[in-house]
């Protein structure tokens, strides 16, 4: 017999794309999202509005091919989601300056000092408000009935207050779909989060195959 409960999924785009996207190095624009919407519904039914997508929005710098090109990827990329039912959840993008001193903590540092650097500028760039419109998102749907289950592809725990009211409150499900990617370079390696398996029912911990299955070859 069917399982006939519904599911929403949330997915934290920018979380997904440095758990996953960056660490197996294929393109957000050639993943089948539907397919592993399907995939994590697993045969419970998604209801309309019931696939949600939240990302930081890319910004056109003046000069800046690059981020002209980023722009121009992440436009294909809405356009391609909306086109298949994805409910867009966006904010803007803080970039941030911060300088780093050059001190044990750096890879070759006695190198780097010994050429008279001893402090380097980066700038990081920051999604601002993401986890409150998802948390949001996700009580809304609960207090409106709107799901059974919540499946969150994100492993931010500012989520878990918002997790545990509608688990406790409502008796609404969550569950936590995590990455667990192991490489010979440590920077590419992933791990679900201890705090996200604590404060869920339900724990999916996705591993290199699950994810390149949705990821079609680029031609060219």
């Amino acid at each position: 017999m069917p399982n006939q409960s519904w599911v929403n999924i949330y997915i934290d785009g920018g979380n997904f794309y440095h758990l996953a996207v960056k660490k197996l190095g294929f393109e957000e624009l050639n993943f089948d999202f539907n397919g592993f919407a399907n995939f994590l519904a697993n045969g419970r039914m998604i209801p309309a509005m019931g696939k949600r997508f939240y990302i930081g929005t890319v910004r056109e710098k003046v000069g800046d091919v690059r981020s002209r090109e980023a722009m121009a990827r992440q436009t294909k990329l809405f356009t391609k989601l909306k086109s298949n039912g994805w409910e867009l959840k966006t904010s803007k993008l803080r970039s941030r300056t911060e300088k780093i001193a050059i001190d044990e903590r750096v890879a070759n540092f006695k190198h780097i000092l010994g050429a008279g650097i001893k402090e380097i500028q980066i700038t990081r760039t920051r999604e601002k408000g993401i986890d409150v419109k998802l948390a949001t998102d996700l009580i809304v749907g609960a207090v409106d009935n709107k799901y059974d289950v919540a499946i969150i592809v994100s492993s931010d725990t500012d989520l878990v207050p918002s997790m545990d009211w509608v688990r406790k409150r409502l008796n609404k499900k969550i569950e936590y779909v995590g990455f667990s990617i192991l490489s010979v370079d440590p920077l590419k390696n992933a791990k679900p989060s201890q705090g996200m398996i604590t404060h869920s029912d339900v724990q999916r911990i996705l591993v290199e195959p699950d994810i390149r299955k949705f990821a079609q070859p680029t031609l060219f």
